[in-house]
């Protein structure tokens, strides 16, 4: 009997996934899984297969059991891969934040490749049936440009993290495949990688609506949202670790996704914009259910340890210093009037909305990391959970739910796309292409001025400091929404960020400190580095080995 199966494992193939791939031996028939049969009569379960590639499986531990397009809410934040935090319980991300990336251990950064290539091949099989089912002509065109957005951003995560792919094309890989065959192995240019997964992109957008009527689901697939992962990767094609587009094509895909007229910055708050489903400025996201637990409650997982929380995901002071004063100036500046023994006084509007600090009001009281006696340092209950880096994480976490009730997970999005991205890709392209003209200023500023932001407008600035300027908006309108990782190496900057330490804040009572508390500098995390061949991601060893080496690893790594 032919079963359609999950195809977990190694390789772009199915080939290798021996354990996953089993013939059933037995008569009676399996109750897990639907017969192909039925799949290809039944266009509500084509409907759902379809549905159901919007999400992946766990495959390996301290992952959701289904961990959707991106990490989202689930443990460990591709943030504490970088200097916006750390974990504070590790969970195989310090192989990451201290240098000691391998082929055969890539930490919390394992599974990209036979996840990507997996939903690659159910996408394929999908669409290699989809002109058979007795779907209307209109219906079937939706779902094919849902197929093929959801295989462009599958591409595009294979892309960003290992640079030239593998090209499956239509191809829906089986056990019985030639492990000879060349075309399973060669690994495009990153320029050919991008142009396919642009092209996809392009036909996707033909076929997807503008809008999610009641009749087409909330979170899935729409034009704006294949013309944002376009914008995404245009961006990254023409960034210095790419060097395979331009940055005029960059704009115009940025100005593509602004030309829909359907977008605007979320007016109700910035910390308010990432517990409210469907807003205006959300362009692609992940719904969860209300009141359930089928992901970790992210209050749970991240929150200080004296309310319950396990303190997961803290900020590193790295982070907080990128936060400007609210008169636009940085703390480096000697006229910003920044007092390192009042560090939280004045900041940006979007800080207290992201980050938990000493001194900071939370739920009906105040953050304590001060020592001796702090109730959220490691003096206080359940010190395990206290923050190494003297910061948690506030951003994403709603303070209308329980934290130490894993039944209250669920009611906030979390977004893969959202307008401010697109804004900041045109003014980056933009800036790049032509110099700060007009439209740069308009771009940024308004992210800037949205409301409960209000931070001084830029002006009278050179390409140079425009481009500064943008990288540091980018760091923080965006800051831990797995942005950071990807921007520092694409800019070529990862060897200074990523080899600065991790560092933390030591709090103590000081009665003669105009904020009562003295504040010193620490490493929160030891021998934090990054070496050249990580700009690039090493294709796990079980991939090469399956292959018997034909799979080319990337540069630095030995296999």
């Amino acid at each position: 009997m032919k079963t359609i199966q999950y195809i977990i494992g190694c390789l772009v193939l199915c080939v290798v996934s021996m354990t996953s791939c089993k013939k059933n031996f037995l008569t009676v028939p399996a109750t897990d899984r639907i017969d192909n049969s039925s799949i290809l009569s039944d266009t509500s379960l084509f409907e759902a297969y379809v549905i159901n590639r919007y999400i992946g499986v766990k495959l390996q531990d301290k992952e959701d059991d289904d961990t959707g397009f991106g990490r989202g809410f689930q443990w460990a934040f591709w943030s504490s891969l970088t200097d916006e935090s750390i974990y504070n319980n590790n969970d195989n991300t310090w192989v990451i934040q201290q240098g000691q990336l391998a082929p055969n251990n890539l930490g919390d950064a394992g599974t990209i490749w036979a996840r990507s290539y997996r939903s690659i091949r159910e996408c394929n099989y999908a669409l290699s049936i989809i002109n058979g089912l007795p779907l209307s002509a209109g219906h079937k065109n939706k779902l094919i440009g849902e197929l093929k957005f959801i295989r462009a951003f599958r591409y595009q995560d294979l892309i960003r993290n290992y640079g030239g792919v593998v090209l499956m094309g239509d191809k829906v890989t089986e056990l019985t495949d030639n492990l000879q065959d060349p075309s399973l192995f060669n690994r495009a240019t990153i320029a050919q990688s991008i142009t396919y997964a642009s092209s996809e992109l392009d036909d996707a957008a033909s076929r997807l609506p503008v809008d999610n009527g009641t009749s087409w689901a909330l979170g899935r697939a729409t034009k704006g949202a294949a013309l944002a992962l376009k914008s995404r990767l245009l961006l990254y094609a023409a960034s210095p670790l790419y060097n395979a587009g331009t940055w005029q094509a960059a704009a115009a895909a940025a100005k593509a996704v602004m030309d829909l007229g359907k977008y605007s910055l979320f007016q109700g708050g910035y910390g308010q914009l990432f517990l409210t489903p469907d807003n205006n400025e959300i362009i692609f996201e992940r719904l969860f259910y209300p009141v359930t637990a089928a992901h970790l409650p992210i209050e749970l997982d991240n929150g200080p340890n004296s309310y319950g929380g396990y303190g997961g995901n803290v900020p590193l002071q790295n982070m907080v210093d990128a936060y400007q004063m609210n008169n636009g100036k940085s703390i480096t500046d000697p006229a910003s009037g920044y007092d390192s023994q009042n560090p939280y006084v004045n900041r940006d509007p979007r800080f207290y909305a992201t980050i938990l600090y000493n001194g900071a009001p939370y739920r009906n009281n105040i953050v304590q990391v001060f020592l001796p006696g702090g109730k959220d340092s490691n003096q206080g209950p359940n010190p395990q959970n206290a923050s190494k880096t003297g910061y948690y994480l506030k951003k994403f976490a709603n303070d209308a739910y329980s934290i130490t009730s894993s039944n209250e997970a669920g009611a906030q999005p979390w977004i893969y796309f959202r307008y401010a991205e697109i804004l900041l890709n045109y003014a980056e392209a933009q800036n790049e292409a032509v110099g700060p003209d007009a439209s740069v200023y308009q771009a940024i500023n308004a992210i800037r001025q949205r409301t409960s932001v209000n931070m001084p407008t830029l002006s009278g600035l050179s390409q140079n400091d425009m481009r500064t300027a943008i990288r540091n908006e980018r760091q923080i309108e965006l800051a831990f929404e797995e942005h950071r990782f990807y921007d520092v190496r694409r800019w070529q900057i990862a060897s200074q960020t990523e080899n600065v330490p991790a560092y933390g804040i030591a709090v103590g009572i000081n009665s003669a400190s105009p904020s009562g508390y003295s504040y010193t500098s620490k490493i929160a995390l030891t021998g934090r580095a990054f070496l050249s061949q990580h700009y690039w991601l090493p294709i796990p060893l079980a991939e090469i080995q399956a292959s018997n080496g034909q799979l080319k690893q990337n540069p630095g790594y030995t296999n």
